[in-house]
């Protein structure tokens, strides 16, 4: 089937266009000349010469290393009459048709080959390549990404062991699922013959670690910070045999937010592989024959090949801790954790980011073998502290919309966003304060009502902090409250000066976000929800609905019973419809430590669980800077006019981006 990229409508492979928002599914927009017809399996702009295609990273592994790579014994040790029809039937990588730069790795002819494969001529001397390949369907879903749709459980249980994925697929598939942003996303994976081919996300030309490491600019303190993070990294890995992956130091890239990235996965192929400082010595190092059990000794000297490699100067503290991990003194990971913390506390405490620095003496460390495996402190990624560091906001966008929907007349929703945001930038430092007021309502009492109160609420609450929330602090408790029972008043009055009664009476739900820097503060009143989106723990509904069905299930009624009831979507809650004494906002204050995006939706976004459902495809890669956030609300917008739209729908996107607090 063919996936709409923009509506995400599955559609049959026939199709030239999508059947439900009818955009083309065999040409696309340049986004740099903007030309709307070019092929979408071409790689350039037929007008500007722009790279546009679909490009990701093949991963080829030859038989001869299926034992290490971990590929079921009964694949490894097939029979050559049975290898043979299976490479017949799958388009075997031979020498003279798979080689040259744009032939094609499968026999569907989808994905074609970029550059040429490296200099061993003979295909049967490759044991494990990579090259960069064009997706020529780029619209048609793959078999990984079907199994990665349906399947919420554990990827590596006995269905999936029986579907025929190469086990090099089920690694990236399982770390995937620990929501690890450092692992590249898997899109495809077969077994070709007596080969092992995956397609993962092309990071070829991210930016080295190496590259920022040695660049002046970049303080100690942030480099501590990446220490850390591979710290994280390898927690993740180890159990999957896979920590070979951050010892090769062109395998480590940064990402847009300049967190700690690898390129791909490496198996081990023995319990220890040297440390391979630099693309041009790969070749030569990774087939030496190990001494030591790789360990978390290991990891320093990957800090250490780092330091060389950049001439950079390590400072006293840093060598003091190299010295101990070689020494054995560091055994465990939490105790290496525990050294950063240290270090990283008392850079901040001398108000400085980096230590006068200290020559490293050009003296060998002997290596102490330890007598004892080091201990598995930390099994699972959500155990893990999030940083070393405090974060500071690095960057704060939004967007709103608000749509009538496909059933009503008019529009009762009413949404605000007021922000303000000061930067200083200098050589060595830069400072971001964020303010930000983010309020949504969703009205109700009918024409000339409904949208009265919305907007009333909305104007209320914005007035008062635009008086009260003047400092840069967020506003306590009790002036939210206070703020809350103003706007319920406002409506309250217009109610009883029109003499408004029973279902005439009008009234307006309410959420409300305020962000100060990394603070953040919620409000709501109604069923009007604030979803919350990270990459650690994904999706969170933050509100709870003011309404009977969720009152009975706080009183210890099943949900299910609860939901039965006729008035079980009935508000318990709204602003206007009666005084302040019947009304009990919840506010809640929460700290943002990791990248996160924030959703304010009215009822016509979220019912039917459309957020719960989709927030995999429409929300999840807005997590990028890359991603536009006025196209992610429309594309939300657009998705429940087709699965809901019985209501007026209302969206509210903010993306807080964070870094480590480099500054004193």
């Amino acid at each position: 089937m063919l996936i709409c990229p923009q509506c995400k409508f599955e559609n049959p492979n026939s199709n030239k266009f999508c059947q439900s928002c009818g955009m083309s599914l065999t040409h696309k927009v340049c986004l740099e000349c903007s030309t709307d017809d070019v092929p979408v399996n071409a790689l350039r702009c037929h007008n500007c010469g722009t790279e546009c295609g679909t490009v990701f990273w093949a991963i080829i592994a030859k038989e001869t290393t299926a034992k290490a790579l971990g590929v079921e014994e009964d694949v490894a040790e097939k029979g050559d009459e049975e290898n043979e029809e299976a490479i017949s039937s799958s388009s075997s990588l031979s020498a003279s048709s798979q080689i040259a730069p744009g032939s094609y790795l499968d026999s569907q002819e989808r994905y074609q080959l970029l550059d040429p494969l490296p200099a061993q001529t003979e295909t049967s001397t490759i044991t494990d390549v990579g090259v960069r390949v064009l997706d020529c369907q780029p619209y048609q879903i793959s078999p990984i990404e079907a199994i990665l749709a349906s399947q919420q459980s554990d990827l590596l249980a006995p269905s999936v062991e029986a579907s025929g994925i190469p086990h090099l697929a089920k690694l990236y598939i399982a770390l995937q699922y620990q929501g690890q942003p450092g692992i590249p996303p898997i899109h495809d994976a077969w077994q070709q013959g007596n080969m092992q081919i995956v397609i993962i996300e092309d990071r070829s030309h991210w930016q080295l670690l190496l590259d920022l490491w040695q660049e002046e600019t970049t303080s100690s303190l942030k480099i501590l910070h990446w220490c850390y993070e591979m710290t994280q990294l390898w927690a993740l890995l180890e159990p999957v045999g896979c920590c070979q992956s951050l010892l090769d130091l062109s395998n480590l890239r940064l990402d847009e937010d300049q967190t700690l990235a690898l390129q791909r996965l490496y198996v081990e192929l023995s319990n220890s592989l040297p440390v391979t400082e630099s693309p041009e010595d790969a070749e030569s190092e990774t087939s030496a024959i190990p001494e030591q059990p790789l360990t978390i000794q290991a990891l320093g000297r990957v800090w250490q090949a780092l330091f060389r490699q950049s001439q950079r100067t390590q400072f006293g503290p840093v060598v003091q801790m190299l010295g101990d991990l070689e020494l054995g003194k560091i055994q465990t990971m939490a105790q290496l954790r525990s050294r950063l913390e240290e270090i990283s506390i008392e850079l901040e405490a001398l108000g400085t980011a980096t230590l006068p620095p200290i020559k490293e003496k050009n003296t060998a460390v002997p290596i102490i073998p330890q007598s004892d495996e080091p201990e598995n402190i930390i099994s699972k990624i959500d155990d893990m502290p999030t940083v070393v560091l405090a974060m500071q906001l690095s960057s704060l966008e939004d967007a709103g919309r608000t749509d009538v929907g496909r059933q009503r007349h008019h529009n009762e929703d009413y949404f605000g966003i007021e922000t303000k945001i000061q930067k200083l930038e200098l050589p060595k430092s830069r400072v971001l304060e964020g303010h930000g007021l983010y309020i949504l309502c969703d009205g109700m009492g009918g024409h000339a009502g409904g949208e009265i109160a919305s907007k009333l609420g909305v104007d209320t609450l914005r007035q008062y902090f635009q008086e009260h929330w003047i400092t840069n602090q967020l506003p306590t408790e009790d002036s939210i409250r206070e703020a809350v029972f103003l706007a319920n008043e406002a409506i309250y009055k217009l109610n009883q000066q029109d003499a408004r009664s029973g279902v005439g009476r009008m009234g307006t739900t309410l959420v409300m976000l305020l962000i100060q820097d990394t603070q953040v503060a919620v409000a709501h009143v109604g069923d009007s929800r604030l979803y919350r989106l990270t990459r650690k723990r994904g999706l969170e509904q933050v509100t709870v609905d003011h309404e009977v069905g969720q009152r009975e299930i706080t009183r210890g009624v099943e949900a299910s019973i609860a939901y039965a009831r006729p008035d079980a979507y009935q508000l318990t809650q709204a602003l206007g419809p009666r005084d302040q004494n019947s009304i009990n906002p919840d506010v809640g204050f929460f700290e943002i430590n990791e990248d996160t995006l924030l959703l304010l939706v009215s009822d016509g976004l979220s019912d039917n669980d459309l957020i719960e459902t989709h927030w995999q495809t429409h929300l999840e890669p807005l997590l990028s800077s890359g991603v536009n956030l006025e196209q992610g609300v429309t594309d939300l917008i657009d998705l429940a006019n087709q699965h809901n739209g019985h209501d007026n729908i209302t969206g509210i996107l903010i993306r807080a981006k964070v870094r480590p607090n480099l500054e004193s």
